[in-house]
C-alpha cells in the first residue's frame, strides 16, 4: 500500500491485551475543536503509555476507507496510527509498522479471496427493491464503491414503513447471500439527517469477525479484550469482547440496545474506562 500514515504506537513482542476503537466519533471527533483535540492528543500519550506498561495492541476497526482515515488523522494532527486497521467495515485488514507503512494482513486476504462476494448481485438486489418493493436506495457515491463493499443511504419517510423496509431489505440480502451492515446515520459524522447507512458486504465478514480474527491472530484472552464504540453498527463488535462500551455521545438508536455506556463523551469517556480498568497504570 503506497500510502503512509504516522509512526505507529509501539510495537510490543507480545500481547496480552486488545483495545478495538471504532474511529468515526468514537476516536476520531469530527467537530474536532480545541478541547476535543486537547482530549485526544491526552488518550494518545496515555494509550502509548498503556501500550507499553501493558503490552495491548491497538486495532481501530472502521466503515472507512484508508485515504479518508489519513485525511481526519492530518486534520486532528495525530501522533501515532495503531497497529492494526481494519477499513472498509473489515473488508480490509491492514498492520502498521511502526514507521507507519501499510501492510495488508495476509491470513485475512486470504480468508477474503475465498468469500463470495458479487457487485452484480448487489445491483440486482438494488434494482428488485426499488421495481418490486418500492424501496429505494441511494448510492453513496461521494468516496467510490469498494470491491467487497457497497454502501447506501435509506432515507425514513415513516417509522412505520421504514421498519417493513428495513426487513425486507435484510430478507434479499440474506436470500442472495450478501452479508449487511444497517445503522441509524449520525449527522455528527457528516451523514444526512433521518438516513440509514445500508451496506453491502461479504457473509461472515464485519466488524463482529475482525474482533474475532484478531483475539484468535494475537492470541489473548477473551477476558483482556476491549472496545469502545459510538452507532448502532458497533453493538456487534461491543457484544464480542469482553468489556464494551459506547461512548456517552453515541447515538440514541445504539444506547436502546446496549447498557455499557460512559459518563464522558469521546476521548474522556474512553480514558474513563481504562482507568478503571488499569488502574495501577498512571
Amino acid at each position: 500500500m503506497n500510502l503512509k500514515l504516522t509512526k505507529s504506537f509501539i510495537h510490543t513482542s507480545t500481547t496480552k491485551y486488545i483495545i478495538f476503537f471504532d474511529f468515526d466519533e468514537t476516536y476520531f471527533p469530527h467537530d474536532c475543536t480545541d478541547e476535543l483535540l486537547r482530549n485526544l492528543n491526552e488518550l494518545e500519550d496515555y494509550l502509548q503509555f498503556l501500550v507499553l506498561d501493558q503490552s495491548i495492541k491497538i486495532v481501530w476497526v472502521t466503515g472507512s476507507d484508508l485515504s479518508q482515515i489519513a485525511h481526519k488523522m492530518k486534520r486532528a494532527n495525530m501522533s501515532y496510527s495503531p497497529h492494526v486497521i481494519a477499513s472498509n467495515l473489515g473488508t480490509e485488514l491492514y498492520n502498521v509498522s511502526e514507521k507507519g507503512e501499510l501492510l495488508l494482513n495476509e491470513d485475512w486476504e486470504h480468508r477474503l479471496k475465498n468469500v463470495y462476494f458479487s457487485s452484480r448481485a448487489v445491483k440486482e438486489l438494488e434494482n428488485e427493491l426499488s421495481h418490486v418493493y418500492n424501496i429505494k436506495l441511494v448510492e453513496q457515491t461521494q468516496f467510490g464503491q469498494k470491491g467487497y463493499k457497497w454502501n447506501y443511504y435509506y432515507f425514513e419517510e415513516s417509522k412505520t414503513k421504514s421498519q417493513y423496509d428495513l426487513k425486507i431489505i435484510r430478507h434479499l440480502a440474506k436470500l442472495n447471500e450478501l452479508g449487511m451492515n444497517i445503522s441509524k446515520c449520525n449527522p455528527k459524522a457528516g451523514d444526512p439527517e433521518n438516513a440509514y447507512d445500508i451496506d453491502f458486504i461479504p457473509l461472515n465478514m464485519g466488524k463482529k469477525e475482525i474482533v474475532e480474527f484478531m483475539i484468535r491472530y494475537y492470541q489473548v484472552s477473551l477476558s483482556n479484550t476491549i472496545a469502545f464504540g459510538d452507532s448502532g453498527n458497533d453493538l456487534e463488535m461491543l457484544k464480542t469482547v469482553q468489556h464494551g462500551y459506547l461512548l456517552e455521545n453515541a447515538t440514541e438508536e445504539a444506547k436502546r440496545f446496549h447498557d455499557q455506556i460512559t459518563d464522558s463523551h469521546y476521548s474522556l469517556g474512553i480514558l474513563e474506562v481504562l482507568n478503571k480498568l488499569f488502574p495501577h497504570s498512571k
